[in-house]
């Protein structure tokens, strides 16, 4: 997959042309703090490599993948103790506002089951 889509938010962050907070890299990953966080600990994960969704990376990469889930483990262990849940929305009914496949990486409290 491409990793030059100038019309991709997390490409761009990927890429250094918009400003987030990063908090954790590798060579194949990116975490950073989500703008919205709906817990004390939500950051995104996101491969360097575009890839519209968990399903298309999982086909196309699934070592890539488990360097995603790597990396949230990581965030998770140094920001929450390493209990965490770890969320990829795939499509917009699902709740995937960006088509570049991303773990949202949740901690930090105790968290309840809500599916809305």
């Amino acid at each position: 997959m491409s990793t030059d889509r100038t019309d991709c938010l997390f490409c761009r962050i990927v890429a250094g042309d918009v400003p987030a907070t990063v908090v954790a890299t590798t060579d194949r990953a990116v975490a950073f703090r989500d703008i919205d966080p709906r817990a004390p600990l939500h950051v995104l994960v996101v491969p360097r490599e575009h890839h519209p969704d968990v399903v298309a990376l999982a086909a196309a990469d699934p070592a890539l993948l488990a360097d995603v889930v790597a990396l949230g483990r990581q965030v998770a262990e140094a920001e929450a103790g390493g209990q965490f849940r770890l969320v990829f929305n795939t499509g917009p009914e699902a709740g995937q506002s960006v088509e570049h496949v991303h773990g949202h990486v949740l901690g930090g409290t105790r968290l309840g089951w809500s599916p809305g």
